[in-house]
């Protein structure tokens, strides 16, 4: 039993990631902004206080579902953009359970994974309940083509990833980073010999030892 963080700056490709290793593992993963985009299809908000109280309940159904799973002993992947205020919850549930984990945080060129940061927020691909704040399904108002998408500077962005801890983010455990800069220039196979490794130093630890 084990599982994996797939964490890191915004932008560097973290869902593709943890689908790539889920894949070739056959492993389940739990992806955050999945359960999000899903809550904000079928609930929606009508406030940037409600998208802010829509974001956090996903968060908890994803720690609620990693429970699950380490109750049964199960591996699997967690997909998030972890950061600082992240820690607690699931430094929470690994120590419950007793849980090896292995961190694989992505990141590169700012620069570059900032133009892709942008890239993204004027997709068409972009799921708009991460785009709008106000009002989700949106009002026919919000919803008009050409609508300009509002982004963060460049200094923003790397400010952000240094206050929230991004980049730093650790529950302990081992950890792994991944130049994402050039999707590319990835090799995948290497990456997954290192969690091979990893998980061959995984002592046997019986289900029963969590703590109820």
């Amino acid at each position: 039993m084990y599982c994996i963080l797939v964490t890191g700056i915004p932008a560097a490709g973290k869902s593709t990631m943890a689908e790539n290793i889920s894949e070739r593992l056959k492993l389940p993963a739990i992806s955050k902004d999945t359960i999000k985009e899903l809550m904000f299809d079928h609930v929606g908000f009508g406030s940037r206080e409600e998208k802010v109280n829509l974001g956090i309940a996903s968060m908890e159904i994803m720690y609620y579902v990693a429970g699950q799973l380490m109750k049964a002993g199960l591996p699997f992947i967690l997909e998030n953009n972890f950061e600082y205020s992240s820690e607690s919850g699931i430094k929470a549930l690994l120590e419950r359970y007793r849980y090896p984990v292995l961190t694989i945080t992505l990141t590169g060129d700012y620069k570059v994974i900032y133009r892709r940061f942008l890239e993204r927020e004027i997709s068409p691909d972009r799921h708009r309940g991460h785009v709008v704040n106000d009002c989700y399904p949106e009002k026919e108002r919000n919803s008009k083509k050409g609508q300009k998408v509002t982004s963060i500077s460049y200094e923003d962005y790397v400010q952000g990833i240094e206050r929230r801890g991004f980049e730093a983010f650790s529950v302990g455990g081992s950890r792994i980073k991944v130049d994402t800069t050039d999707f590319s220039k990835i090799d995948m196979e290497e990456l997954l010999s290192q969690i091979a490794a990893w998980k061959e130093e995984i002592p046997p630890i019986a289900i029963c030892n969590a703590v109820w």
